[in-house]
């Protein structure tokens, strides 16, 4: 595996998976991170949409937990959405399949809880090949404890550590053109 590869995303090559942003849980969070964490997924999501970067969302346990946050999703109407049970987005074989047939083999991760399902998803996709960004700025957990442990655990595993404006950036590639002009505002 190249360098490049791994740590470069390329929007042929990029996915973008939102874990559980939902509206129960979310309830139980920071609010000012869960500020963060729901404007910075916004600007992925509105970047995978100009670039034709794929997205896929997960809900755990939806009659629990509610749905995943309308802002968010409002933004990826197209992209599907696959309940579990499983805290890994991985024990839904009709998302693991989706993934796989998707063809692309980078996965940016964004959501919560940090420690709980997007660790567990990580940890799997990971030892499926994928090569994994966990976009640190646009993940949460209640606690910044268990956040940070997470984090440093699923880097330990091999995913890549990241933020919103560095997927922006290395998703555009070059300034100047119309994508750039209309998602480097999103970062200002």
């Amino acid at each position: 595996m190249s360098t490049q590869n791994k740590f470069l995303l390329d929007p042929a090559k990029a996915l973008l998976l939102v874990i559980d942003v939902q509206e129960k849980l979310c309830a139980a969070m920071d609010q000012q991170v869960l500020r963060q964490l729901t404007k910075n997924a916004g600007i992925l999501l509105e970047s995978a949409n100009e670039l034709a970067v794929p997205v896929l969302f997960t809900e755990q346990y939806v009659k629990g937990l509610g749905s995943t946050l309308p802002e968010l999703k409002s933004r990826a109407t197209a992209a599907p959405s696959f309940e579990k049970l499983t805290f890994s987005c991985c024990g839904n074989q009709t998302f693991v399949k989706q993934l796989k047939d998707s063809d692309r083999t980078q996965i940016i991760v964004v959501g919560m809880e940090t420690h709980v399902c997007v660790l567990q998803t990580v940890i799997e996709l990971l030892a499926d090949g994928f090569h994994v960004h966990i976009v640190k700025d646009a993940v949460m957990s209640r606690s910044r404890d268990n956040w940070q442990t997470a984090i440093e655990a699923m880097v330990l595993a091999g995913a890549v550590p990241t933020s919103t404006e560095s997927v922006v950036f290395q998703l555009l590639k070059i300034a100047g053109t119309d994508a750039f002009k209309k998602l480097s505002k999103l970062v200002k």
